[in-house]
Order: structure tokens, then sequence, then C-alpha cells
């Protein structure tokens, strides 16, 4: 089994979507975290808009990558640039994967235009993940 962490500023909607994605489409090929260089709590938005796509991700924690020192990760894979760039070292087995999306929940305007760039940013960590395993695992 593989060793995965989804690393994000927050770990609380990019990384939980796609934490939430892995889970479903590595079943039995990977154990998946996620984890952020800071901690914002699970955003209600990233619930939601993971509900609408029956992937329920209410039930995880919004936790801090120092939590995981003692994993070795063979995947980190980082989905904004500000974890990027302050990502910890990993052991040399670990291979480093970065794509930055749209962070939603900075986005402004009505409740609709709020769900839009959930959605949005959903679609795309779900097509990222979806090559992702057929790729790596």
């Amino acid at each position: 089994m593989k060793n995965i962490l989804v690393l994000c500023t927050g770990n609380s909607c990019r990384s939980q979507m796609a934490h939430g994605y892995l889970k479903h489409m590595a079943t039995g090929k990977a154990n998946i975290y996620s984890a952020g260089v800071e901690i914002h709590g699970l955003n209600p938005f990233a619930v939601g808009i993971m509900a609408e796509d029956a992937i329920d991700i209410s039930k995880h924690t919004s936790n801090h990558v120092d939590e995981y020192a003692n994993i070795d990760f063979d995947y980190v894979i980082t989905v904004c640039d500000h974890a990027s760039e302050s990502c910890p070292l990993f052991t040399r087995k670990t291979q480093k994967i970065h794509h930055n999306f749209t962070d939603p929940s900075k986005a402004s305007g009505t409740a609709k235009e709020l769900i839009e760039a959930f959605r949005s940013t959903r679609n795309e960590i779900k097509s990222f993940c979806k090559r992702f395993v057929e790729e790596y695992l």
C-alpha cells in the first residue's frame, strides 16, 4: 500500500476534496492523508459540494502536517503554491507532485457564485485525482 499525503495551506477545502476523491478512487491501493501547513478547520462549502458528488468528507478533520512526521510517504501532493513553497522535507523516496488549484474559499459574491467557485475547483480536483490514480497507482 502506498502512503499519500495531500498538502494545502489550511487543510480546509482543496486538500480535503482531493483526500475525499483519492480515498474513493484508490481504495485498496493507498492510504490517504491530508494536512495543512496551518490549520483552518473543515470548510462547510467543501463538505456540501463534495456531497453533491456522493463523497462524504463531513467526518474529516483539519490536521497539521507535523502530525504525520512519522509516516513514510510515497507521494506528497501539494494543491496550492503556498503549501508547495512551505512544504517540509520528506525522505528521499517521497515523490512530490504539485498542482495549484484556485482557492474557492477566497471567492466572493452571491451564495450561487460561491457554490459555483467551489464546484469548479472540485471538478478540477476530481479530474486531477483520476489522472493521478491512473498514472501512479
